[in-house]
Order: C-alpha cells, then sequence, then structure tokens
C-alpha cells in the first residue's frame, strides 16, 4: 500500500492518494482545484488515477474533483447517502454513487465505504484494509467527521445554508459515529481532512494524523459522559462561519466547471476605472500590510496574499454574482489566482500589477497601541468572538471582521476610531474596507492587542 499527503496550508485542507504499487492503480480523496500535485504523485510512483472521491459536499473550498476525473479518466466517487436535498448532481457520466458498505478495491488495498454524517448529512468516511499484510483495517480516512483532538461541527447547513434544526440533529449523529469508532481497534490511524486553522471545527490539532486510540484517550468527543452534555459541548463555542460557506455548498453540489473552460484573466496594464473594474466589483490589493498602507488604489481592500487566511478574508467580502480584479506583485499572480480558483472565485476578468500605484494617493493612518491609549480614541476589536471573550481591552466594540459590511451603522463617523486585531493584519483589512465604505476617521492600530500587551497596557481576561 502507498500513502500520499497533500496540504494546503489557507484552506487547512488535507487530501490524500492511496494506491496499490503492484496493481499500479491509485485513488485521490477529496483532491483540492490544484490537481498537478496528484498527477505528478502518480507519475512518480507509476500509478494510475481510477478513482477520484470526496467524503462531502465541502462548504469551504471548491474540490478538484471533477477537474482530476477528467484528465485521468477516473471513476469519480460520491456519496448517495443523506436526505434529498443534499444529493450530489454532478453532471458527468462517469459518477459512481456510494453506500454505506460499500467497497473500493485497489488491487490488495480494500477500502469500505462508511456513512458517518454529522458533519453533513450525507458524510461518508473510507476503511482502509492492506490486504497483502492482513485483513485488520489500517486506517481512516475521516473527512470531516473526526480530526485530530476535534470532530466536525453540525451546525453549518444551518448557519450557511440556512436550513433550520440540523445542527442539533448533526449533533446526535456525530455521538452516533464516535460510538461506533469507539469499537473499532486503538491502532487505526486516522487521516483527517482538516488541520488546525479550519473553520469546519473548533479546536482542531496541528499534527496530521493520528490513531483512533490516541484519541480515544484524549479527543473530548469521546470522554463527555452522556448524549446530551456531547450535544452541548459540540455545539458550544464553534467559530465564525465565513459568507462564501453558502455558495459553496451549493456549488459544490454540482460541481464546479473545469478550469480550462474558464476564460483567462487578463493583465489590465492601463489604469484601474469604472469602464473597467465596476464600482461594484471586489477589488482587492494582495500586497502586504505595510506596502498597502502607505500608497494604495482608494476602493481597494487590502487582503495580502501573504496571509494563510486569504481565502478566509476573500470569503468574508466577496459577492460571486459581480466580478472580482485584483493587484498584486508579478511573482505573487499565479498564486492569488490559485487561491481565488480554490474557493470557486471563477469571474475574475483581469488583475493589475503593482505599476498602476506610481500616482496612488491612498494610505492609511497608523497608530502604536501607547498613543491609541493615550489619545482615548474609541477601538474597534475586529477579531473572532473567541478571541475577545479570553481578553479585551476595557470599552472596545466588538464587531467580527466578516460582519463589518453589514453592521456599518454600529460604526461612529464622527469621531476618530482605532482599528484593532491580534496582530495588525486584520485591522488594516478592515481599516481598508471602512475607507472604501467612505469611513475618513479611521486609524490602524498597529500590533493588534499583542502589541497593546507588549506595551504594559491594560486587558481584561476571562
Amino acid at each position: 500500500m502507498l500513502l500520499k499527503y497533500f496540504y494546503d496550508d489557507r484552506l487547512a485542507q488535507a487530501s490524500y492518494m492511496i494506491g496499490c504499487p503492484d496493481a499500479g492503480t491509485a485513488m485521490v480523496i477529496d483532491p483540492s482545484r490544484n490537481i498537478e500535485p496528484y498527477l505528478q504523485a502518480a507519475e512518480q510512483h507509476e500509478l494510475s488515477i481510477i478513482y477520484v472521491v470526496e467524503t462531502h459536499i465541502h462548504a469551504d473550498y471548491t474540490p478538484g474533483t471533477r477537474e482530476l476525473a477528467a484528465l485521468t479518466n477516473a471513476a469519480i466517487g460520491l456519496s448517495a447517502e443523506g436526505t434529498e436535498d443534499w444529493q450530489y448532481i454532478f453532471p458527468d457520466d462517469n459518477v459512481q454513487l456510494l453506500h454505506d458498505g460499500d467497497v473500493i478495491q485497489l488491487g490488495a488495498v480494500r477500502i469500505e465505504v462508511m456513512h458517518t454524517p454529522g458533519h453533513t448529512p450525507e458524510h461518508i468516511s473510507f476503511l482502509v484494509t492492506d490486504e497483502a499484510v492482513g485483513d485488520q483495517p489500517v486506517g481512516a480516512f475521516t473527512g470531516d467527521f473526526l480530526f485530530v483532538g476535534d470532530i466536525g461541527r453540525p451546525d453549518l447547513l444551518e448557519k450557511a445554508a440556512h436550513v433550520a434544526g440540523t445542527a442539533n440533529a448533526g449533533a446526535h449523529q456525530q455521538y452516533a459515529n464516535i460510538q461506533r469508532f469507539k469499537v473499532l481497534p486503538d491502532h487505526l490511524q486516522i487521516w483527517p481532512g482538516h488541520g488546525a486553522g479550519s473553520a469546519c471545527g473548533k479546536a482542531l490539532g496541528a499534527v496530521p494524523s493520528t490513531t483512533l486510540g490516541y484519541e480515544k484517550l484524549f479527543n473530548p468527543a469521546f470522554n463527555q459522559p452522556d448524549e446530551e452534555t456531547f450535544v452541548n459541548w459540540l455545539l458550544a463555542d464553534q467559530p465564525e462561519v465565513p459568507g462564501y460557506f453558502a455558495h459553496m455548498k451549493w456549488l459544490n453540489k454540482r460541481g464546479a466547471d473545469l478550469l480550462r473552460d474558464l476564460p483567462q484573466a487578463q493583465h489590465i496594464r492601463e489604469l484601474p476605472n469604472a469602464d473597467i473594474v465596476p464600482p461594484d466589483a471586489l477589488f482587492i490589493d494582495t500586497r502586504p500590510p505595510a506596502d498597502f498602507a502607505a500608497r494604495y488604489l482608494p476602493g481597494t481592500i487590502n487582503i495580502p496574499i501573504s496571509e494563510n487566511s486569504f481565502t478566509t478574508y476573500v470569503g468574508y467580502y466577496v459577492d460571486y454574482s459581480k466580478p472580482t480584479f485584483f493587484i498584486a506583485y508579478e511573482n505573487d499572480v499565479m498564486g492569488v489566482l490559485e487561491a481565488l480558483f480554490s474557493i470557486g472565485i471563477d469571474n475574475v476578468p483581469g488583475y493589475f500589477t503593482d505599476e498602476v500605484l506610481a500616482n496612488a494617493t491612498g494610505h492609511i493612518k497608523m497608530m502604536t497601541p501607547r498613543q491609541v491609549y493615550e489619545s482615548g480614541m474609541k477601538i474597534l476589536d475586529v477579531r473572532n468572538a473567541s478571541e475577545n471573550t479570553s481578553e479585551r481591552i476595557e470599552g472596545a466594540m466588538h464587531i467580527h471582521m466578516g460582519e463589518i459590511p453589514n453592521r456599518l451603522n454600529e460604526i461612529p463617523r464622527d469621531e476618530p476610531i482605532a482599528i484593532q486585531c491580534g496582530g495588525g493584519v486584520r485591522s488594516v483589512v478592515v481599516s481598508s474596507l471602512l475607507q472604501k465604505a467612505g469611513f475618513d476617521n479611521v486609524v490602524n492600530m498597529t500590533d493588534g492587542i499583542d502589541g497593546w500587551q507588549e506595551a504594559g497596557l491594560p486587558v481584561l481576561q476571562s
């Protein structure tokens, strides 16, 4: 048996290729939309990819399932489980619908489908046995059911897709999944679909894999005294849901268009104007925050491509019905496009490079935490709710950065306001967003609450 691990830091998303070298065949699980690494790995190990499968309809990224299958002539394996509203409707002829108990055979590698609903109704996991070695399972691809130190949140359908009542039902299903896995052997390796930083859970570990025995000992999901306590624990304190998740559920249910069929983004060399970039388009500047703050084109929002959370931040503000444009340094262009495509932002008519900034007039005023403290100005904390609960600056108002566009009326325009986050990046994003919305009283507090504490200034802690 051969196992390859692939990881996208921006999405905190793991995908896998499993194969049988003797048979020369392989299967890819939950591929990202950038399929080149799978093709290279298959070529390196002289394997033919004959299956491409998904564990569920993803909410946080656009899989490359159709893309990879189209290039390799592989069969697409999709869950046939779950409710009628959440059945896949891929247009492809090579789709095989998978049920609980179905088996995929790759030479000596046996892969059994397990229906593990809860995170989503249709969610499946894959139990792997290397029959060349023995008849006991060696590991499980658990997708967004079981993570290192956590399990998948059950509230996304309710919060992102607005399907009422699914969060509680999903939590009870997750409890049943845990009971099912408790009887499996402790040696079972767990290969999850996400790592630390994903919004698909609340406390994911940063280790790429684990064992079921370890999770039985230390994962809170295996150590709740009863079902009611488990449900309450699982539903509490889940992170904010990025707005783009709703579109992802719809898009991934039917399958994203092939990238090769999309119009190519054009390098636009003339200065942006309303005829080129419509006023309602999302126009992002992907340069580092310090570069942006010193000089930017008014109307752009700073979301640095250097940030691992780039796709999450873009996802807070994208409108999929409108085009997206961006400014980037030349060597970042392909990375920006790849990141945008990874969350289904396919309507990207063009991009600009930094030569258009020669006469840019926009800038963001910066103040240190000490200067903000001594000025007595109002502070807007744009961090996650859990961060704000853990420690906060007394008197600061709190609005999560993703909620800013819908809560502009709560933010004062008649007095200076310092934007504060954890370390000084998210605050620049929000500062640029507010200036685009016409706020001329915005100050970015450098280094965030970390810098505030390093300056010896007081914070409230829970």
